[in-house]
């Protein structure tokens, strides 16, 4: 049988549990077309990591090409608002513009910078599980996954806590990031426009007030930089807040329910936190994949993929790939101290925010095994329906 066929991304089976058709795939070679995207997907982790830092490839393409020249349509015009945001972040930047804004932006996650925020991020975990814990549980993702990232992340940018927007962070992080699953719905293009539009407006409203008014803020820092535009400034806050919290968030839960069906929660000790959430960031990784360019032609495994090709990074399959992790690659081992995982990707993309979400997660996941060391399964969680950006709606949890 091929092994695209059991690449499905829109079967609620497939998003349960895609590891099997990535063996498949892995098995089947190293470069397979998929029509139904029209991209090329890579199963293998030695040629993710290093697409990852090929810079023949790119997360756009129109540094160096106009859309007609690259063989594609460009933008739908009705959802401008959304690309206008998203073409001028970091992620999606490319050359002279991408280095600039990284180099900028780099500052504010200096491991200093982060070693600083430590204190606050550890009561911040401690006091959402004492909450959870007071309330003898409830769902572990709306009270505890979802608001901590949110909360770091938006003290960074300067967010105050008594701005009605601030409770709107997350459902406008949510709606943009439905734009970065495969063939988008319209109803999920009007909302990222929708989403795109008010956050915006908001941040534009907020830097205003941070020029006569800055305080001790990554937004009031950014002010005083020449280099930037109001755009770059604005999209670059909105990529921080979606980046800075979508994986942390889904890790949180998602990893808690794994440790729970593994019946490996016991196992999770102060003494290995640490290679247990980089292993946890492995075994079910919370973006699915990552898109990339082809701006050259390229080679893979004997496969010629020629300039103007989408390839299709599958972060999951290389992070469960036995040629790199050995014969437990689909194994939960807490204890795993050799995990080059793909998760935050590689080369000049590499997330920026690494460093914060090892703090948050070492910080949660500590918290809640000290606070609630009998934490079990209240019922079946549910899982969010797209297949790029991995995650759970509900995790129903007891003490």
């Amino acid at each position: 049988m091929d092994a695209v066929a059991a690449f499905d991304p829109w079967s609620p089976e497939f998003v349960a549990d895609p590891y099997p058709a990535y063996a498949e795939l892995r098995e089947g070679g190293r470069a397979h077309w998929y029509g139904r995207t029209g991209q090329w997907l890579i199963p293998h982790h030695e040629d993710v990591s290093a697409l990852l830092r090929d810079r023949r490839l790119g997360r756009t393409y129109t540094h160096r090409f106009t859309h007609e020249e690259f063989g594609r349509e460009a933008p739908d015009p009705r959802y401008e608002p959304f690309h206008t945001l998203n073409d001028h972040g970091l992620l999606d930047l490319e050359g002279a513009d991408h280095t600039r804004i990284r180099r900028l932006v780099s500052k504010a996650f200096t491991p200093r910078t982060v070693e600083r925020l430590a204190p606050t991020v550890r009561e911040l975990a401690a006091g959402l599980v004492a909450e959870l814990v007071a309330a003898g549980g409830g769902d572990l993702q709306a009270t505890v996954a979802e608001p901590l990232p949110v909360a770091v992340i938006a003290a960074m940018l300067g967010v105050p806590e008594t701005d009605e927007e601030r409770a709107m962070l997350r459902p406008w992080s949510a709606a943009i990031c439905g734009m970065f699953e495969l063939n988008p719905t319209e109803e999920t293009a009007r909302a990222a426009v929708r989403a795109s539009i008010e956050f915006s407006d908001y941040l534009r409203e907020l830097i205003a007030r941070r020029r006569t008014e800055p305080g001790d803020d990554l937004i009031s820092a950014l002010i005083g930089v020449e280099e930037l535009t109001e755009q770059e400034m604005v999209s670059t806050c909105v990529l921080l807040l979606n980046a800075g919290h979508e994986a942390t968030v889904n890790v949180t839960a998602g990893g808690v329910w794994t440790l729970l069906r593994h019946d490996a929660w016991a196992s999770l000790t102060p003494g290995n936190s640490s290679t247990a959430v980089d292993e946890l960031l492995r075994y079910d990784t919370p973006l699915q994949m990552f898109e990339r360019w082809v701006l050259d032609d390229i080679e893979v495994g004997g496969t010629p993929i020629p300039r103007g090709s989408e390839v299709a990074l599958l972060l999951g399959s290389a992070n469960r790939d036995p040629a790199r992790f050995g014969p437990t690659a689909d194994t939960l081992d807490l204890t795993r101290a050799d995990n080059p995982h793909v998760t935050f990707g590689a080369g000049v993309h590499y997330c920026l925010g690494a460093p914060l979400a090892r703090l948050e997660l070492t910080a949660v996941f500590e918290e809640l095994r000290r606070q609630a060391p009998a934490l079990r399964l209240a019922a079946p969680p549910t899982r969010t329906p797209g297949y790029i950006i991995r995650g759970l709606t509900t995790l129903p949890v007891e003490l």
